[in-house]
């Protein structure tokens, strides 16, 4: 396994990177209540935040099957490593616009976790998709 990933630091950044992943999958899927609490937002916000997790849940098993599963293991798997980059950019901004900018929906409990978490994912989905690029590309 370590050999598909061009050494043991890119497969510990793979693993990390989707350790994160899962854990706000799981706050958001089956830790909801608290999720909505640590961000003083209503009951109502359920559904989206479920939604929202349910997206970080689908990257995690596709993780999970590129890892354990594919034959061929990262092999031109591009479209994947470069979607989740993509997202993790895209969060990144948004969240700094969010936080920085905009403030809609600030309250006493806004923290910056919503720009250092997917800062730190998108630089390690960029340390990722460098450092494969020979296998990821083929």
């Amino acid at each position: 396994m370590i050999e598909k990933f061009n050494g043991v630091i890119y497969l510990l950044i793979f693993i990390v990177h989707f350790i994160g992943y899962a854990f706000y999958a799981y706050r958001c899927i089956f830790a909801t209540q608290s999720f909505l609490d640590q961000y003083a937002m209503d009951k109502t916000g359920a559904i989206m935040t479920r939604f929202f997790g349910s997206i970080f849940l689908g990257s995690v098993l596709m993780a999970l099957y590129i890892i354990f599963i594919k034959p061929g293991g990262i092999e031109n798997t591009w479209g994947f490593f470069n979607l989740i980059f993509i997202q993790n950019l895209t969060a990144f901004l948004i969240g700094f616009y969010s936080i920085k900018i905009s403030k809609l929906g600030h309250t006493e409990k806004t923290s910056i976790e919503g720009v250092i978490a997917p800062g730190v994912l998108t630089i390690l989905s960029a340390i990722l998709c460098y450092g494969l690029a020979d296998k990821i590309y083929t």
